[in-house]
């Protein structure tokens, strides 16, 4: 596994110059407690759009708008498709809950998946990280604004792996010594190049999501030899 600083530019061209589209709406909260934080969670409960981060007394609270739930989404199916083609065993979890009352964070990612874990989960309707394992794959999809303040609440909960999708390209991030860091194969997936998902996020824009998954799974059948990775 070959790891870079997180300065290093992902993929070319540069996103620097590019114009972001509004995809996220963000309030950033300081000097919340631990105990107003959980409050908030019961008062509002499940049935909300809003995803929470916490840590240090610091809440995000961030509301996905259409261009960001489209990816996410999207990319969820393409993750799915690719288990299914290479014969891994996975477990969606979405935006499940991740806290640790007694390190006082918590957050809720866009999805995740239990991969490794996934025997020892897969019977369980109820998951508590901190007792149980946490996902050993997350994604973050942050197109308006970078998700760095997320990634210190991951690396304490021991998420081994974040993806990353900014709308123009994808990072793989490892945990290592705490932190994490930008790796040019991922761990839960190493025959699958970062630039090939945002090849078909893109194209389903014109092709259509059925046709885009089809063309995946073409993809995987001719590219990556089955069970390779299970």
């Amino acid at each position: 596994m070959t790891a870079t600083t997180l300065s290093k530019p992902i993929t070319s061209p540069s996103i620097a110059e590019q114009i972001r589209p509004i995809a996220e709406d963000r309030v950033i909260l300081h000097n919340v407690s631990w105990q107003t934080f959980e409050n908030l969670l019961a008062d509002i409960g499940d049935r909300r759009k809003t995803l929470f981060h916490y840590l240090n007394g610091t809440l995000e609270i961030m509301s996905p708008l259409s261009l960001h739930e489209g990816s996410n989404r999207f990319i969820d199916d393409l993750i799915r498709a690719l288990a299914d083609e290479l014969e891994i065993d996975l477990r969606k979890l979405g935006s499940l809950l991740m806290k640790i009352p007694e390190l006082k964070l918590g957050a809720e990612p866009d999805s995740c998946y239990y991969i490794q874990n996934e025997p020892t989960i897969r019977g369980k309707e109820v998951i508590i990280v901190g007792q149980d394992p946490p996902p050993e794959l997350v994604l973050e999809v942050d197109i308006t604004n970078p998700s760095d303040r997320r990634l210190p609440i991951y690396a304490l909960l021991g998420v081994p792996e974040v993806w990353r999708y900014d709308g123009y390209s994808l990072a793989f991030l490892a945990l290592e010594n705490g932190e994490y860091q930008l790796i040019d194969k991922s761990l839960s997936f190493p025959d699958l190049p970062a630039a090939i998902i945002v090849e078909y996020v893109q194209k389903r824009l014109t092709l259509g999501e059925s046709g885009t998954l089809r063309e995946l799974r073409k993809w995987v059948r001719a590219n990556v030899v089955r069970g390779e990775n299970g």
